[in-house]
């Protein structure tokens, strides 16, 4: 059996723990920095040696125990370094001011030992801060091999957190059982904060840097070391109890406000508030915190308290509005539009007020007195001075005209003054634009004879206030006028009007054509075409009857007629359907009367009958008619010298031109055949002319009464016409100007009276059955079947720029159609069927 050979075996080395005796003398290095960091003596350190150290002790697999080391010895260093500073700033007297009696000593004591406690805290914290960078970058290969894999704090988040638990929640034991009172740090710093920012908010100076460097140290530390964003400090602790603080601050001095204050001030108070508080986040607290503060003043100083304060007598919105305190009235703007999108508080009572403005309006019209006439605003009188020197009374039809002008012209001025708030005050704001405007529409058309008042304002503006305006102010009086016509609801009644009054310019050249044709061009762009058909269709007759005036005067002067010429004729040939029936003289006719012919003088009826032959010669088949009343003549007036007068005007012959109406015309020839003394009644020139008895009261009122074209005398003299009056060729008649003009009555634009305006109201009420009837077929015949409730729909969403028909015009109506068998009702539904 063969042995084995025998071998050397090498002595083993006794097992060293060589990971053990590595940590310690690193560790011992770490500590040494770590205190020289602490003490501000670094620049001795040598960062490699450090990095290295901590990257042996981490390669060894040590770095939980480093971890902990370094937590253990910041701890430490809290506890025998820190903390006993901080104990030295929080007196019995801070705690007690701070958290339990209320601040009863000067705010200069209290700023002064707040900021010393405050500067105590931020000394601490930014000593710590840097330490505690310096310590993250030498032990950076901690973070990226331990912390990372174990997903640990990083070792700054661990250390800076060590802030929050050894300093800002410290209860200060000894303290606390002193005062009997449990508390922390963090209570006192709140505290003292809230303190100093209250005491800026009362006018005080404070350290606002100081408070900033807190503020930030609350933002840099977390309720945990994982550092949850929404965690911070600042957020969870400090924010809430700064928000509470201010909501109590702001609630007290609403009502502080309230007892000692005005509207005024409160708004600016208000305003100056919300700046500081914006100010205060931005440089002294946080931008973090800046919505919740503007909402805290918004509605704790605002809107709280909001509706009393604009309630106040002397200085509320009503006399803002009223005293034009357009600062105020933007300020209550910006804060209402930070509160309330819609404005809901503004809007509600500037409707109101435009409301009960629009009514006072016409309150005032009725207190006030008209009689007297305004200066100037006698039309066609001349500047007598011995008739001048004597104030006439107006006429009741005259009043209610200048009621009627002065009605416009007070709502207009209402209208730029809330146009004036709307530019300047509320930012063009389109829906508080949309509130006023359906106010000023509302009261407007409460008002029954807005129409009528409307288109009376653009009369007298057109006849007598454009001449010698500029361009631009002419434009100012349409837009103005257009802006009225935007708010009316029954402008078919407002078309009514405006075509009389119409009628009676460009008849009687009263107005300039390129403004009236501007005024209707813009009505048209607003209303569209069926609105203005009739007024252009005005336009162009008598833009026709100027060419053939001007060819009649040829035609004229080529036959050589000698007497013909002695008479100047300018003819308007009106197209019946484009005028109103009062000017044409078709409302006897519309009664069921037959219209009477006027008998014209001899020399008038050949001139008449010229114009016949000429202008029927190329138009067969047309058929004229003279309408008297619608006419005027220049009429060259001699009156003799007076017998017995040797002295004055009437001892020599005198020439004057009367203006009168084609009906004056007609009176004053047949005195040209009376002899001297002679006279004629009532009756007699009814008989000789057949002048309506209406028109001729009208005519020979301007003819005897009227003192500056009193060129016949009337027996017996009085201010009526009376049947039995009688009237004869005024001699003695003297006039200062050379031209006369006879008061028209019919030429005037007037107020109609309660008679006149019942029978226009019904005549519109009659068209208006016609365009309803119209509207309900035109929907029918392209809908074909509509339930009831559907049809009355449309016809007031299509009528609704015409006016707004009643419901029970509607449905009268459409019985009506029923009836004539252009609709029949479904069976068994509330329908209707279109028959064809």
């Amino acid at each position: 059996m063969a042995s084995r050979p025998n071998r050397i075996r090498p002595v083993r080395r006794p097992i060293i723990n060589k990971e053990a005796n590595e940590f310690e003398p690193c560790w011992e290095i770490l500590r040494d920095a770590l205190t020289d960091i602490h003490r501000k003596n670094a620049g001795r350190l040598s960062f490699e040696q450090l990095y290295r150290a901590s990257y042996k002790i981490v390669l060894r697999r040590k770095g939980d125990l480093l971890y902990e080391r370094v937590k253990a010895f910041e701890e430490e260093w809290f506890r025998d370094h820190i903390m006993p500073r901080i104990a030295e700033l929080i007196s019995n007297n801070l705690v007690s001011k701070a958290l339990i009696q209320p601040p009863t000593s000067s705010a200069h004591e209290r700023r002064e030992m707040g900021e010393r406690f405050l500067r105590g805290i931020r000394d601490a914290w930014e000593d710590h801060n840097t330490s505690m960078n310096m310590i993250a970058d030498i032990l950076m290969y901690l973070d990226r091999a331990y912390t990372a894999a174990t997903k640990n704090p990083t070792i700054f988040a661990a250390t800076i957190g060590l802030f929050r638990e050894h300093i800002l929640k410290n209860s200060l034991g000894q303290a606390s059982a002193e005062l009997d009172h449990q508390f922390v740090v963090f209570d006192i710093l709140n505290a003292v904060v809230l303190d100093l920012i209250n005491m800026e908010r009362d006018g005080d100076i404070i350290d606002r840097n100081l408070l900033r460097k807190i503020t930030s140290m609350l933002e840099d530390l977390y309720e945990t070391d994982e550092e949850v964003e929404n965690q911070k400090l600042y957020l969870t602790v400090f924010e809430p109890q700064y928000i509470e603080n201010s909501s109590n601050f702001y609630r007290n001095e609403c009502e502080k406000l309230l007892r000692e204050s005005d509207a005024s001030t409160w708004l600016r108070h208000t305003q100056r508030r919300l700046n500081e508080e914006q100010d205060r986040c931005e440089t002294t607290i946080s931008i973090l915190t800046s919505d919740k503060i503007a909402k805290v003043v918004q509605t704790h100083l605002f809107m709280a308290r909001m509706d009393d304060f604009l309630a106040m007598e002397g200085s509320g919105l009503r006399v803002m509005i009223d005293n034009d305190r357009l600062e105020d009235l933007a300020i209550l703007y910006q804060l209402v539009s930070r509160v309330d999108r819609n404005k809901t508080p503004l809007m509600g009572p500037l409707q109101n007020r435009v409301m009960e403005l629009g009514l006072e309006i016409e309150q005032t019209l009725k207190n006030t007195d008209f009689s007297t006439p305004a200066a100037g605003g006698a039309e066609g009188e001349d500047g007598d001075a011995k008739d001048g020197a004597k104030t006439q009374t107006l006429s009741a039809t005259a009043q209610q005209t200048a009621a009627a002008i002065k009605w416009v012209d007070d709502v207009l001025l209402l209208k730029d003054k809330f146009d004036n708030f709307w530019t300047n005050c509320f930012d063009k704001d389109i829906m508080i634009q949309s509130a006023v405007t359906k106010s000023f529409s509302d009261f407007i058309n409460m008002f029954s004879r807005s129409s009528e008042f409307v288109s009376l304002f653009i009369d007298d503006n057109l006849k007598r206030g454009i001449r010698g305006k500029t361009e631009a102010e002419v434009d100012i009086v349409l837009d103005k006028a257009i802006v009225l016509l935007r708010y009316l609801t029954d402008r078919d009644m407002f078309e009514r009007y405006y075509q009389k009054h119409l009628a009676r310019r460009l008849l009687h050249g009263k107005s300039e054509t390129h403004t009236e044709k501007e005024m209707v061009l813009r009505m048209k762009s607003e209303m569209g075409n069926h609105f203005t058909s009739k007024f252009e269709g005005m336009f162009k007759d008598m833009e026709l009857s100027k060419d053939l005036t001007e060819n009649y005067r040829d035609h004229i002067q080529g036959l050589g007629d000698v007497d013909t010429k002695k008479i100047d004729l300018n003819i308007s040939v009106l197209t019946t359907n484009n005028w109103p029936p009062e000017v044409m003289g078709r409302t006897a006719s519309q009664e069921g009367d037959t219209r009477q012919e006027c008998t014209y003088p001899p020399v008038i009826k050949r001139l008449q009958d010229s114009f016949f032959k000429y202008y029927l010669k190329d138009r067969s088949g047309r058929v004229l008619t003279w309408v008297g009343s619608a006419g005027s003549a220049d009429i060259k007036c001699v009156f003799p010298k007076v017998p017995g007068k040797e002295t004055g005007p009437l001892s020599k012959e005198r020439r004057y031109e009367l203006n009168v109406s084609t009906y004056g015309m007609i009176v004053l020839l047949l005195f040209n055949d009376l002899g001297d003394g002679d006279s004629l009644s009532f009756e007699e020139i009814q008989a000789k002319t057949n002048i309506p008895p209406s028109e001729l009261t009208r005519t020979l009122a301007s003819l005897s009464i009227a003192p500056k074209a009193r060129v016949l005398l009337k027996n017996p003299m009085s201010k009526s016409i009376k049947p039995s009056d009688s009237f004869s060729f005024n001699a003695q008649f003297v006039s200062k100007t050379i031209k006369i003009k006879a008061p028209t009555i019919s030429s005037l634009s007037k107020v109609e009276g309660d008679d006149e305006r019942k029978e226009t109201e019904k005549k519109n009420d009659q068209t208006r059955a016609h365009v309803v009837d119209a509207a309900i077929v035109r929907i029918m015949k392209q809908r074909k079947q509509l339930t009831h409730t559907q049809l009355t729909t449309e016809v007031i969403t299509q009528l609704a720029g015409r006016f707004k028909p009643d419901i029970s015009l509607i449905k009268k109506r459409i019985e009506d159609l029923l009836v004539r068998e252009y609709l029949e009702r479904v069976e068994g539904e509330p329908a209707y069927r279109y028959l064809a």
